[in-house]
């Protein structure tokens, strides 16, 4: 059984009493189960400690044993980048609003962090992607996403015309307001809202929907998870562009380059209550359980 002796906590960015409250609970609880805990800065600020009373991210990532999230999926969007190639698994208390990442209620923080620390939990992996700027004079750097990386213009109305290619392969060339590159993950984010499927996040595959498309046979397209995508944005739409991770990391598009997109090495690692199922938080979250005709089981 895996130990969980040292306990990193990452709370909600600008924190509310709510989020503070619940930290402040929590900290009591790892006291009480004689845990050792370290703090990130949001949740040291939010307690109103000094900043020598919190750690850097990477130190929670090389140093605890599990990391407790305080906010709603937001939070461990950005946990889990922070934390990307730790290893280090992930545990969310839902204080926002959908929670398909982070859902554990704080009503029942602690006897489901009973159940944790004792080994009663599920283990659920789910891939990264990982995005570069060829061309950049930055270039060689890496930026992780759990739900995707999009492509899209930033400071004007008009499309942007772009090219991907796969594997080395030339695919399509396109003009729309961007495209989204996403993991199965992200299948119920900005990839759902712009008409892209819903996909099992078990699966090894990485989904391309295109953001209001001028031509409307370019379509949302599946390809597996081990493939290399390349997006090359042309002429004289470059400086109109740039690249997102998450909806949380903007990084502009030089001239002459190009966004490569793979599977991250490594993948995340969250926990959850013993016997969590993705369909049923579907169901809750997207209100597929109505009690209608239509949604009545037979």
């Amino acid at each position: 059984m895996r130990q969980f002796r040292t306990i990193g906590i990452i709370g909600k960015q600008n924190g509310t009493p709510e989020v503070e409250a619940i930290l402040r609970r929590l900290i009591e609880y790892l006291r009480l189960r004689s845990c050792q805990y370290l703090l990130d800065s949001e949740s040291a600020r939010a307690l109103g400690l000094k900043p020598d009373d919190a750690v850097p991210v990477a130190v929670l990532g090389a140093r605890c044993d599990l990391v407790v999230v305080v906010g709603g999926d937001g939070t461990l969007l950005h946990a889990t980048r922070a934390l990307a190639g730790s290893r280090v698994p992930l545990v969310g208390i839902n204080v926002g609003r959908l929670g398909f990442l982070v859902d554990v209620s704080p009503k029942e923080m602690e006897p489901v962090l009973d159940a944790i620390l004792e080994g009663e939990y599920d283990a659920d992996y789910r891939a990264l992607l990982t995005a570069s700027v060829i061309g950049d004079p930055a270039e060689g750097r890496a930026y992780a996403a759990l739900n995707d990386v999009v492509i899209h213009k930033w400071n004007t109305a008009r499309m942007i015309h772009f090219e991907v290619s796969i594997d080395g392969v030339f695919v399509s060339a396109q003009r729309s307001d961007g495209l989204i590159i996403s993991t199965p993950t992200g299948s119920t984010a900005y990839a759902l809202s712009g008409g892209g499927p819903l996909v099992d996040p078990a699966l090894d595959a990485i989904l391309l929907v295109p953001i209001c498309p001028h031509d409307l046979s370019n379509r949302p397209l599946v390809v597996p998870g081990g493939s290399r995508i390349e997006v090359r944005v042309c002429g004289h739409d470059h400086g109109q562009a740039r690249i997102t991770c998450d909806g949380q990391t903007a990084v502009p598009l030089p001239r002459e380059s190009v966004v490569r997109v793979t599977r991250h090495p490594d993948d995340a690692c969250l926990l959850h209550p013993k016997g969590h199922n993705h369909y049923e938080i579907l169901r809750a979250k997207l209100g597929w359980g109505g009690h209608n005709q239509a949604n009545t089981p037979c």
